[in-house]
């Protein structure tokens, strides 16, 4: 593996050869097209860009579906990285480390969350799987029943409120026709296995499906052992012709997840499968589990209106061994080393759709209202040394989230289709401190935040098979809870001197359809953000954060996918990212012992033009599948490239690019009322070392995850319709 190595600067010249190449590629689609077929093939079919079905190809908008075989065939169907790869713009790293969860990038996005994913809204079944301030819990998200994930990115998703990024929303598949009971078994490297049963079908009015799994594994690193057991279920039953009734619920637990912790570069050299000596010292660990549940309730109310109603509600409980020093832990202002939370949230929505004729072209508008709200009770306490100690926090925090919206969708003149939307947000923060000791003041207090973010985009139909589109939106993000958790400067309290940051999306774009079996999407983006929130110092598994100036994102988006005859079918989705911040700031100095943002003590200038860290410059997936249906056979080779990785505002180190293949193969088989499948699954299969994933701004220079060299997988499933 190549070594880090200090930041040198990319060439300006980058970006304008970027551009030039996407207008190439531009002018040969429209080539493409204008010689293609005059009716467009079939295209995916999404909600979450309109929240009424529309086809992608007839939206002015970055927006991919992710089919259930792409999903469920050959993988592991444990974490979404092993999908979202496929999207353009959407990056994803996977530490291998279950304490920490996956962190969801999209378009630059979210790179600075330390658990879990920030800047993204996430949805599951039309159901949150983010907390009203915005943080994101993609384990939640139950693959093996999975039937498409829908990846909005750009200005349309700030419809749907606080976050920058864009939108990930996974659709369980429905119960099949007859009762079927599957089972299914994986093994793999690490000692890794997981077990799943599934039972769904169809009887009357009701539809129905249920699943449920179990996994253990000893992880790749030393002391990344972990456990998870996971159910998912959902039930649709039709009350009448126009109304329907569906139920979903969702939980997982995940007890005492260990965490390695993140390596400094001469520690990965000297061995990348280590734990940090400190995470075993204090046996730094996670027991976290999730449940929620709720309904949806459609209905046709005339031909013309349309009405969805929804609410849920859940619970989260969560506690984190930190790796911190004890004279550390024991100082007045600090929180200790184990950081606990029991949270209870829930919310709802309402909104209402209505097509019609404006003016001889049809037009669809929709308006809504939401509102999330969160209450959890947070300790903190003394970590000796992997045992549970005096108490050191104790508060109660509050989260309410409320947004209402209109947007429409209107074909003005033959070949010309207009959407737009606004939507107001507003949330609000209250915490009340119930620990108050000598050195430690009363921290209580409160804020809130709101804005209006419009969208407006517009499509040009220029032949049947080519599209062309142009949008504009305002997005918006608070901080969350765990940002507003501690103080740059190491005082006691919440962070309430954070502001949001808004961002200014361009887009343009091209959809196109070359020949019967071949489809090519094409955007490129401009986001210009005011107020960017940024990590100001990450210690101990505790991270403060501040407000830079300003930053702005520049990328090309690239999907084709292509069938060639002869089973052979390909997928290719590649991104460019020039993402940089465009003002100085002043941030703490790497490695420093300890610093003051607030006073400057120990602060460095971060220079306009570094670029943000935790976000490559380019991201490149591509496979290629043979399928022979007299045999059932499939197989596949997938290649993954990423450019280096900055762990730091000042970019003193990064992490190296890299590019490895992954190959599967899998067979399937039906007799009578069974299937039966079988997979084979080797990743990383030239044996590279390589970081999988960075841990942003770490003050003690403990940056790098390295991911797994060649590692395999098998799988085989049976199930039986009765």
């Amino acid at each position: 593996m190549k070594k880090t190595h200090v930041s040198r600067r990319p060439v300006p010249a980058a970006s304008r050869r970027a551009g030039a190449m996407a207008a190439s590629i531009a002018v040969s689609l429209a080539a493409a097209a204008a010689q293609a077929q005059q009716t467009a093939p079939v295209s995916p079919v999404v909600v979450t860009g309109t929240r009424t079905e529309s086809r992608a190809f007839d939206l002015p908008m970055s927006i991919d579906s992710i089919p259930k075989e792409a999903i469920q065939d050959g993988k592991a169907k444990i974490n979404i990285s092993e999908d979202l790869n496929r999207v353009p713009g959407t990056y994803v790293q996977n530490r291998e480390n279950f304490a920490q969860e996956l962190q969801i990038t999209i378009r630059g996005f979210g790179a600075r969350s330390q658990f879990g994913t920030r800047g993204v809204k996430l949805l599951a079944d039309g159901i949150p799987a983010t907390t009203p301030d915005g943080q994101g819990s993609p384990g939640i998200f139950d693959l093996g029943t999975a039937d498409r994930i829908e990846v909005l990115r750009g200005p349309f998703s700030a419809l749907y409120g606080n976050h920058s990024g864009g939108v990930v929303q996974v659709f369980t598949e429905n119960g099949p026709a007859r009762p079927t009971l599957g089972a299914n078994l994986q093994f793999g490297s690490y000692d890794s296995q997981r077990y799943g049963l599934t039972f769904g079908g169809t009887g009357g009015l009701w539809n129905y499906i249920v699943n449920g799994s179990y996994l253990t594994t000893e992880g790749y690193r030393d002391h990344s052992a972990a456990t998870k057991s996971q159910f998912n279920t959902k039930v649709t039953y039709a009350l009448n012709e126009r109304n329907t009734l569906t139920l979903v619920g969702t939980g997982f637990d995940q007890p005492n997840a260990q965490d390695p912790l993140g390596l400094t570069a001469a520690q990965v050299q000297q061995n990348p499968r280590q734990a940090q000596p400190v995470a075993v010292q204090f046996d730094a660990r996670r027991t976290l589990n999730n449940y929620q549940g709720g309904f949806v309730f459609d209905s046709r109310v005339t031909d013309r209106d349309s009405l969805r109603a929804m609410a849920y509600i859940g619970t989260r409980s969560n506690e984190q061994y930190l790796a911190i020093p004890l004279a550390a832990q024991t100082a007045a202002t600090s929180s200790g080393g184990v950081s606990t939370f029991d949270r209870g949230f829930g919310g709802g929505s309402l909104r209402w759709t209505r097509q019609q004729q404006l003016l001889g072209g049809p037009l669809t508008f929709t308006v809504g209202a939401d509102y999330e709200t969160s209450s959890e009770d947070r300790q903190g306490f003394i970590n000796n040394f992997g045992k549970r100690g005096a108490l050191k926090r104790d508060e109660k925090n509050i989260v309410d989230n409320w947004g209402a919206y209109g947007q429409a969708e209107w074909q003005f003149l033959p070949r010309w289709n207009a959407s737009l939307g606004l939507r107001y947000t507003k949330v609000s923060f209250k915490s009340e401190d119930r620990y108050i000791t000598t050195g430690n003041p009363d921290d209580s207090g409160s804020v809130s935040y709101d804005e209006w973010t419009p969208v407006v985009g517009v499509l040009f139909e220029a032949t049947p098979t080519f599209n062309l589109y142009a949008n504009y939106g305002r997005s918006f993000e608070t901080p969350t809870v765990a940002e507003l958790a501690y103080r740059p400067d190491g005082s006691s309290g919440l962070n309430f001197s954070m502001q949001p940051s808004v961002s200014d999306q361009f887009e343009i774009g091209a959809k196109t359809f070359v020949g019967e079996g071949t489809r090519v999407n094409l955007a490129l983006f401009n986001i210009n953000t005011d107020a960017e929130i940024v990590i100001a110092r990450n210690t101990g598994g505790r991270s403060s954060f501040q407000n830079a100036a300003g930053s702005r994102r520049r990328g090309v988006e690239l999907l084709v996918e292509s069938e060639f005859g002869s089973g052979f079918v390909t997928h290719i989705a590649a991104t460019y990212l020039d993402a940089k911040f465009d003002s100085d700031f002043r941030s703490c100095a790497p490695l420093a012992a300890f610093c003051n943002p607030v006073t400057g003590v120990n602060t460095a200038v971060v220079p306009a033009g570094n670029r943000i860290p935790g976000v490559p410059p380019y991201y490149l997936f591509g496979d290629l599948q043979w399928k022979h249906a007299p045999w059932g056979l499939t197989a596949a080779i997938e290649g993954i490239a990423s450019g280096k990785v900055a762990v730091n505002d000042f970019n003193s180190e990064y992490a190296s690019a890299y590019a490895i293949a992954n190959v599967w193969a899998g067979l399937q088989q039906r007799v009578r009322g069974w299937q039966f499948k079988e997979f084979v699954r080797i990743n990383n299969i030239f044996d590279r070392e390589y970081i999988g994933a960075v841990i942003v701004g770490d003050a003690n220079g403990r940056y790098f995850a390295p991911a797994p060299t060649r590692n395999f997988l098998v799988g085989v499933s049976a199930s039986y319709t009765f």
